[in-house]
């Protein structure tokens, strides 16, 4: 596997069809994202399209500008395969500030991603914001006590239902998607998905290193847990200022913007940066605990994302670095970790409180931070961790199926 792949974000295997077959001997298939089964000659459903198996057409090279052929040369002789290729469909506008949706809609976006992740520093700074251009306060509202839509406006929404099914469900229906699509055309609908999904990243590494916003300001968000006080002062989370800077990939959310009118939300010294700033990248990481645990990494995401496509393609590619087998079941049926290395217990148990529960309590961050150390274990979240979880969003969203004749290892609710 190239290293550019892994940069991406991405697990890819060489010759992807391997082939399985179900109980009467022809190939089993589920739909990715969906948990729905397809029928055992192979037929997809209707919104799926046969070529692409998603629910976006094959993209072509020579239909792309000079950046995207860059994005696609760079993933190898076929192309790129999964979240990269469904993004490959983007505008290429940064959607946050330039999208023709506006600009409701896209903090709209933003903050229907952090309540369905429980995220109160994503929520509070992009409420504030969401005011600021003139989203209804009466729909914020419906955002954040999870309301019915009744009365909504069509395209909002449709945003908010996105939200709430790809990140809450773990499933897009079809209808929905049919509705949003209607709405938005096929690019806008992508960048709005896209940008959902960027901020699922960013509230994995916020909620990792337990951001808080600074004393003065106030958190606007109800959640079902009591967050940890395990903080620093001086960051407000759980990393020191004195961890020597570096910018996680994938990040841009939290980044200076650039450019007339905008500007970054996140007070000083806070912000989704924190996470990243003792990561050292994947090299140093694979250096230091190896692909094995990459790989569960990977996959631990996925499970908690119930994402058969990223789970069934990354499988594969841990099985074939040596990953345990009785792990990745531990993982696939979420036994309980009892029995496994101490490196393998606590990475699981980090993932299914930072997925699962969208809160790593105070004693799981600390054991993790023993295990591995604070620089691999950053290195877990922003550069594997935090990538999948957004793919598994656009993955989801746009029901990425496997490969013709591929047997899908995931079970699905």
């Amino acid at each position: 596997m190239r290293l550019i792949q892994i940069l991406v974000g991405l697990w890819l295997v060489a010759g992807a069809g391997v082939a399985g077959a179900g109980p009467s001997g022809r190939p089993e298939q589920v739909a990715s994202g969906t948990g729905g089964r397809t029928a055992l000659d192979g037929t997809l459903p209707k919104d799926v399209d046969p070529e692409s198996r998603n629910r976006l057409p094959v993209i072509k090279r020579e239909g792309l500008d000079e950046r995207g052929k860059k994005i696609y040369d760079a993933a190898g002789p076929d192309g790129p395969q999964g979240a990269a290729a469904l993004r490959l469909h983007k505008s290429g506008v940064d959607v946050r500030w330039d999208s023709p949706v506006g600009r409701q809609l896209t903090e709209l976006a933003i903050i229907t991603t952090a309540r369905e992740h429980d995220q109160q520093y994503e929520w509070s700074l992009h409420e504030m914001e969401a005011v600021a251009v003139g989203l209804d306060p009466a729909v914020i509202d419906i955002v954040r006590y999870r309301k019915p839509l009744t009365g909504v406006d069509d395209k909002q929404a449709a945003v908010i239902q996105i939200g709430r099914e790809t990140f809450g469900k773990h499933k897009l229906s079809s209808e929905t998607y049919a509705r949003a699509l209607r709405l938005f055309g096929k690019t806008n609908l992508v960048d709005v998905v896209d940008l959902m999904t960027g901020y699922a990243g960013t509230a994995t590494n916020l909620t990792a290193a337990n951001q808080f916003l600074p004393p003065q300001m106030k958190q606007f968000l109800p959640v079902p847990f009591t967050p940890a006080n395990d903080i620093h002062p001086d960051s407000r989370s759980r990393i020191p200022m004195s961890t020597s800077p570096a910018q996680a990939p994938g990040q841009g959310q939290g980044q200076a913007p650039t450019g007339l009118y905008r500007r970054n939300l996140a007070p000083p010294p806070t912000g989704p940066g924190s996470m990243g700033r003792p990561a050292a990248g994947l090299k140093s990481l694979e250096a230091s605990v190896g692909r094995p645990l990459m790989g569960l990494a990977i996959l631990v995401t996925a499970r908690e994302h119930d994402e058969q496509y990223d789970w069934t393609m990354n499988e594969l590619t841990a099985r074939k670095d040596g990953l345990d087998p009785a792990t990745i079941d531990v993982v696939r049926n979420r036994k309980p970790v009892t029995g496994l290395g101490e490196k393998e217990a606590t990475l699981i148990e980090f993932g299914r409180e930072l997925f699962g529960k969208h809160n790593v309590s105070a004693e799981t961050y600390a054991r993790a931070v023993k295990v591995f150390g604070q620089r691999d274990l950053s290195d877990f979240v922003v550069r594997l961790m935090a990538p999948h979880a957004s793919d598994a969003g656009m993955l989801t969203a746009f029901d990425q199926h496997l490969p013709a004749g591929q047997k899908p290892l995931l079970p699905m609710p």
